[in-house]
C-alpha cells in the first residue's frame, strides 16, 4: 500500500496555510467535497466488507493518519498527539459534513513542529559527535514513545543524526584504509590521508546537507498531495488493496498493469517510513544487475558519483523520481538488507525488455527430458489493443514443449504477484478436462463459480508447480486449483502470499456526470469488492497455499505476506463447490515424494545454508538497536556483510542443470548462440537450487 508521510506535505508558503489559497479556494473546496463523497460512497457500496461510518471506523482512520503523519515519532509531542486523539471518533461525522478540522489542526501543529526542528538539528550538526561513548540509538520507533519534552526531542534528533554521520564516517574510513593498503602500487597519486577530525566533519557536513535538502521539499508541496494521505487513510481503514489513486498513480497502475517499465525496474512501496522493494520486475536492469532484493529498504540515491539523497520518510512519488532516469545512466542506491547490512548497489538504468516479462520456457535434460515455464506474472490486454495475454502464450510454450517430447512440465510462479483472473482460469483449464477453477464472492451475494468449460485438456503429462512467499493473488488461484484436483505438485515455501481478495478499478472521471466535467482529473479508487475461495469452499486469505513439499526458504521464521499487513479481510470459508479429482491415489505418491525430497535437501550444502541463514534472519529480527560507538558500529556491520557474503557465494553455486533452448524458439545470430539475455537467463537457471531439486523431484513423480 503507497503511504506518503503527512508532515511532508506541511509547509507555509508565504505565510499561508494549505487551506488559505485564494485563487482556487472554491475550485478546491468543491473538488475536496466531491472526493470525499465519491470515495466513501463508493467504498459502503463496493467494498467486500460491511463497514459503517461510526466510531470504530473513525478510529481505525485517525490511527492511520497518525501514524502517516509521524510514523518514526520525530515531529510531534505526546501532546501533540493528546490534543489530535480530540478528533478520534470524530471522523465519520467529518465525512458526512464535508469538514476536516483533523486536517486542519495537523497540520498547524506540524507547521510548527517542522520549523522548530529545523532549528534543532542545524545546532545538533554544528558540533562534532563523540563516537566513543557508549550509547545506542532505537531503531524501530514502535518501540519508542513520542517526545514528553524538548530535550527528549532534541535527544533523538541527535541519536538519529549521530548515527547518519557515523554510517558515513565508517565508510569513508574504510575507504582511505583500502587506498592506504594500495598506495605503493600507485606511488604516483599519493594522497595524504585525512585526519579523523577532518572526515567526521566532512560527513556531519553531508549530513546537514542531506537534511537542508529533506527540509527544503516541505517548500515544494501541492493541495492535492494532502488530500491524497487523508482519502488513503480511509480507503486503508477497510483493507491493506483498497486505495485511492490521484491522476498521476493512476497513470502509474495504467503503465504497471500493460506490462512497461522504466528506469531500474523494481517496484517499489512506502512502509514504515522506508522506501522498500518489494518486487524486482524480471529482465530489468536492477534483475541483470542481480543485487538489488525484495525486502531490501533504499536509505539513499545517488546519481553517479554524485553526492547520495537521503530518502528515509521521503515521499513515494519523490523518491521514485530520484531512482528513475534515462537509459545508459547510472544510479547508486545505499541499501539496508534484511540482515542489517548496509550496501551501496550501483545500477545502470535501462528499458525494460518487454519479452522478458513474458511467460517463457526451456527444456532441462536430467534423468528425464522436462519442461520449464517461468511465469513472471499474469498479464492481459485490458484495454483490447492488440497486446499479448498470458493465457494464450502459456498454451503456446505447452505446445512448443510437447513437440520436444517432455516427460514432464514445471510451472514457475515464485514472484508472481498476480493479474488477470479471467486468464488464470483459462491456464488452468490447459491442465484439466473441465470443471470449477475458483469461486468468487461479493458482499451479501450466493458465491460465482469460474469453471473451465473446455473438456480439451492441452497437457495431461506430470506437473509440478513452484511457489514462494512472494507468489500472490492469481498465482495462488491456480495452485490452490491444481492442488485441489490432486493435478499438481506444488513445491516451495511453507505458505504463499496469502491475498485471497479482488480488485477493480473505479475510474471517477469515466462516473462524473457533465455539469462536473470541469473537475478532472479526479483519479480512481482500487477497491476490493470481492473474494476468491478455492473449489474445496477454503480461501487463500491469510494463510496462501500450502506447499505440498517444503523447502528451506530466507523468509520461513519473518512474517512476510498478507496477515502482516494492516486490516486484512479475515480467513472464512465456503460451501465445497462440485469436482472430480484427478488422482484418488495422491496422498501416497505425495507422501513418497516428500520422502525422498527430505533426504536430498538434508544432505545439500546449499539449502543447509539457506536454513542457517533464515535461521539468522529470524534471530536478527528484534536486534533493532544501533551502536553509535565507532568500534562497535564497525565490528557489527563487517560481520554481518561477511555473513551476508557468505550466504551469496553459497547461492553461486552451480547445480548440475543441462538447460536447452527449445528448437522453436532458436533463432540463429552472428554468433550462433543464444542472446545475451537468454545466455545470462540460464546461467541463473543452472545455479538455482530449487529448480535442482524440483527437477528430482519430477524425476520421482514421472
Amino acid at each position: 500500500m503507497k503511504r506518503i508521510n503527512l508532515y511532508l506535505l506541511l509547509a507555509l508558503v508565504s505565510g499561508l496555510s494549505l487551506f488559505g489559497f485564494t485563487r482556487s479556494e472554491q475550485e478546491d473546496e468543491r473538488r475536496n467535497e466531491v472526493l470525499i463523497d465519491i470515495v466513501s460512497q463508493g467504498l459502503l457500496r463496493n467494498h467486500f466488507s460491511d463497514v459503517k461510518l461510526d466510531d470504530d471506523f473513525s478510529s481505525r482512520v485517525f490511527g492511520i493518519y497518525l501514524e502517516d503523519m509521524d510514523f518514526n515519532k520525530r515531529f510531534l509531542y505526546q501532546s501533540d498527539v493528546d490534543e489530535l486523539n480530540f478528533f478520534k471518533t470524530k471522523i465519520d461525522d467529518e465525512i458526512q459534513n464535508r469538514t476536516h478540522a483533523l486536517v486542519d489542526k495537523s497540520v498547524e501543529i506540524l507547521a510548527k513542529r517542522i520549523e522548530e526542528i529545523r532549528v534543532m538539528y542545524q545546532e545538533i550538526l554544528d558540533k562534532p559527535f563523540d563516537f566513543t561513548v557508549d550509547e545506542d540509538f532505537e531503531a524501530d520507533p514502535e518501540k519508542r514513545s513520542f517526545p514528553t519534552s524538548e530535550a527528549e526531542m532534541r535527544e533523538v534528533w541527535r541519536k538519529m543524526l549521530k548515527y547518519q554521520t557515523l554510517a558515513r564516517l565508517d565508510t569513508k574510513l574504510k575507504q582511505q584504509k583500502a587506498k592506504e593498503e594500495t598506495k605503493e602500487e600507485n606511488k604516483d597519486s599519493i594522497v595524504e590521508p585525512k585526519s579523523f577530525a577532518q572526515l567526521e566533519e566532512e560527513c556531519r557536513k553531508s549530513v546537514l546537507k542531506q537534511t537542508n535538502n529533506y527540509f527544503h521539499q516541505f517548500d515544494q508541496l501541492e493541495w492535492d498531495d494532502q488530500r491524497t494521505i487523508y482519502l488513503n487513510a480511509i480507503t486503508s481503514s477497510f483493507d491493506p488493496h483498497t486505495n485511492f489513486l490521484p491522476p498521476k498513480d493512476k497513470e502509474n497502475f495504467d503503465i504497471g498493469m500493460t506490462g512497461q517499465f522504466e528506469g531500474i525496474g523494481a517496484t517499489l512501496t512506502s512502509k514504515d517510513g522506508f522506501i522498500t522493494v518489494t518486487q524486482i520486475v524480471p529482465g530489468s536492469a536492477s534483475s541483470k544487475q542481480g543485487e538489488l532484493e525484495e525486502e531490501d529498504k533504499i536509505l539513499k540515491v545517488a546519481q553517479g558519483e554524485e553526492e547520495p539523497v537521503d530518502i528515509v520518510d521521503m515521499r513515494l512519488d519523490k523518491a521514485v523520481e530520484l531512482i528513475r532516469g534515462p537509459k545508459g545512466t547510472e544510479v547508486r542506491l545505499t541499501v539496508q538488507k534484511i540482515d542489517g547490512s548496509v550496501v551501496v548497489i550501483p545500477i545502470i538504468r535501462d528499458v525494460v525488455v518487454l519479452e522478458e516479462t513474458y511467460a517463457k520456457s526451456v527444456v532441462i535434460d536430467d534423468k528425464n527430458k522436462i519442461g520449464y515455464i517461468k511465469l513472471p506474472k499474469f498479464y492481459a490486454d485490458f484495454n483490447h489493443n492488440g497486446g499479448r495475454n498470458c493465457a494464450e502464450d502459456m498454451a503456446k510454450e505447452i505446445e512448443k514443449l510437447k513437440a520436444e517430447n517432455v516427460d514432464g512440465i514445471i510451472v514457475d510462479l515464485r514472484n508472481n504477484g498476480g493479474g488477470s483472473l479471467q486468464d488464470v482460469v483459462k491456464i488452468a483449464g490447459l491442465f484439466i478436462e473441465k470443471g470449477p477453477v475458483v469461486q468468487v464472492k461479493a458482499r451479501n451475494l450466493d458465491p460465482y463459480i469460474f469453471d473451465d468449460t473446455d473438456p480439451t485438456i492441452q497437457y495431461k503429462g506430470p506437473l509440478a508447480i513452484m511457489v514462494n512467499p512472494f507468489s500472490a493473488s492469481a498465482s495462488e488461484i491456480l495452485a490452490a486449483a491444481m492442488q485441489d484436483y490432486n493435478r499438481a505438485v506444488i513445491i516451495g515455501s511453507s505458505s504463499t502470499y496469502g491475498k485471497g481478495t479482488v480488485q477493480k478499478i473505479i475510474d471517477f472521471d469515466q462516473i462524473l456526470p457533465p455539469n462536473m466535467a470541469d473537475l478532472k482529473p479526479l483519479g480512481a479508487m482500487k477497491v476490493t469488492m470481492q473474494k476468491f475461495y478455492r473449489i474445496n469452499g477454503s480461501t487463500t486469505q491469510l494463510q496462501g497455499v500450502i506447499s505440498d513439499i517444503i523447502l528451506p526458504d530466507n523468509y520461513a521464521y519473518l512474517d512476510i505476506g498478507e496477515k502482516d499487513m494492516e486490516y486484512p479481510l479475515p480467513c472464512d470459508s465456503i460451501p465445497s463447490a462440485s469436482y472430480t479429482s484427478w488422482n484418488k491415489s495422491w496422498s501416497k505418491t505425495l507422501a513418497k515424494l516428500r520422502d525422498k525430497s527430505s533426504k536430498r535437501v538434508s544432505g545439500n550444502e546449499v539449502f543447509s545454508g539457506i536454513e542457517e541463514n533464515a535461521v539468522r534472519l529470524r534471530d536478527r529480527k528484534n536486534e533493532t538497536t544501533i551502536s553509535l560507538n565507532l568500534e562497535k558500529f564497525t565490528a557489527l556491520n563487517e560481520s554481518l556483510q561477511a555473513q551476508s557474503k557468505k550466504y551469496k557465494d553459497l547461492l553461486k553455486t552451480p547445480q548440475d542443470l543441462k538447460i536447452a533452448t527449445l528448437k522453436a524458439d532458436f533463432v540463429e545470430t552472428a554468433k550462433d548462440s543464444l542472446s545475451d539475455s537468454k545466455e545470462k537467463w540460464h546461467k541463473d537457471l543452472q545455479k538455482d537450487v530449487y529448480l535442482y531439486e524440483t527437477v528430482k523431484i519430477m524425476n520421482d513423480l514421472i
